[in-house]
């Protein structure tokens, strides 16, 4: 799985005129941090962690701004093009960087799309995925022509009115593609994908998320309103066992994995419509010696890959290790963590920014109802058995 993005941060501002004279654009302060920080905050939270900088204009100060990623949850690199490359040599360029595939996105947009559900539409090797966003009015753009398939089957010029679709500057590309694109200066966009569409190997997905441009004065203005409060996300709480899996009680060998009705699509589609998805789980088994700390992140490991997989994720894990009254040496503890107390939850709704109003907790015990009662969101009860969770999400 593509788990590596190439961040294209090389660009001169130049329609930013005195902004960024002494800083580079992608960097450009906005809600008070570089802009960039928003984009590595978004990738972090789909579970990639490795993010390749490829700049150029006042290179040294997008790392200056950044650093090696640490105190951002990431791994940051950077590579310096000596001359502009535009879209496709700045990829090539970075290709003996580049894992065998990974996301591309531009450093000076901001666009809130599933990166799993681009990486699931691209059908293997040779062929490319593309976040498409929709647009009441084509009139600005250039659209895209999308087939009921999912292919993008053509690119338009400028002028077509109504609404439709456009290229949002996302992809999910393979080592191999990078072969089609000339040596040099070359575009994604006007080199490789107009091919890619007339081979139909180009699957586009739209969706209608936030989207913000900083390279306009004016659009910079209104990133600074609007990305802090994006941001602010109402957040769906999810227990594991018994919502996610299948309870095997002390559920943690990778051959006991198996997920509850729709539990995959279920998430896919909290994150294809903005919620943060949290895991909230109490995981006593660790505290009563079943089974140890790693093997519990090996097994959350395998069920993340596997919603990759299908297309989502969660953006974290809440667990609680100790029991008051059977936990062994440190793990001896009533814990503030441990449902019913709301401790988790609470804290995912510090460290995420969490806006309570939308949020929502399910669980299948009444432990799960009183934590989020206690944390001042609504818990919805969900019985299992043959039970769709995605259905069951729906109706919340």
């Amino acid at each position: 799985m593509a788990s590596q993005a190439l961040l294209l941060a090389g660009g001169f501002g130049t329609r930013l005129g005195d902004l960024t004279k002494e800083t580079p654009k992608p960097v450009l302060p906005v809600g008070g941090v570089p802009f960039l920080e928003h984009l590595i905050w978004n990738l972090r939270r789909h579970g990639i962690t490795r993010i390749l900088i490829s700049t150029g204009y006042l290179a040294d100060r997008v790392e200056a701004a950044l650093g090696d990623g640490s105190g951002l949850g990431v791994e940051l690199e950077y590579l310096v093009e000596t001359e502009p490359l535009g879209t496709g040599g700045a990829t090539k360029f970075a290709r003996s960087r580049l894992t065998d595939e990974f996301f591309v996105l531009n450093g000076d947009t901001l666009y809130d799309c599933n990166y799993w559900a681009i990486r699931q539409a691209k059908r293997g090797v040779g062929h490319a995925g593309m976040a498409l966003r929709t647009v009441p009015d084509l009139s600005r753009y250039g659209g895209c022509t999308v087939d009921p398939d999912g292919q993008v089957t053509r690119f338009q010029e400028k002028g077509q009115s109504g609404p439709g679709v456009i290229n949002a500057g996302i992809y999910a590309l393979d080592q191999s593609l990078l072969d089609r694109l000339p040596n040099g200066a070359s575009s994604l966009e006007r080199d490789l994908f107009p091919l890619l569409a007339e081979e139909n190997r180009l699957s586009g997905v739209p969706s209608d998320g936030f989207f913000v441009d900083i390279g306009l004065p004016e659009t910079l203005a209104e990133a600074n309103l609007t990305v802090p409060q994006w941001r602010h996300k109402p957040c769906a709480f999810l227990d594991r066992d018994g919502v996610l899996n299948v309870n095997t009680h002390h559920t943690y060998r990778l051959e006991d994995l198996q997920w509850m009705p729709d539990a995959k699509e279920a998430v896919r589609w909290l994150n294809d419509r903005g919620y943060l998805v949290l895991i909230v789980t109490n995981q006593a088994g660790i505290g009563k010696g079943k089974y140890t700390e790693p093997q519990f992140h090996e097994f959350m490991s395998a069920m993340a890959e596997q919603l990759n997989q299908a297309g989502a994720h969660w953006d974290g894990v809440y667990f609680c290790p100790h029991h008051p009254t059977e936990g062994i040496g440190e793990y001896l503890l009533d814990s503030p963590d441990r449902k019913p107390n709301p401790g988790m939850i609470l804290k995912g709704v510090h460290d995420w920014n969490v806006r309570i109003d939308g949020s929502f907790m399910v669980g299948d015990k009444p432990s799960d109802m009183e934590a989020a009662s206690r944390a001042g969101i609504p818990g919805y009860l969900y019985q299992g058995g043959e039970a769709s969770l995605l259905e069951f999400v729906k109706n919340i």
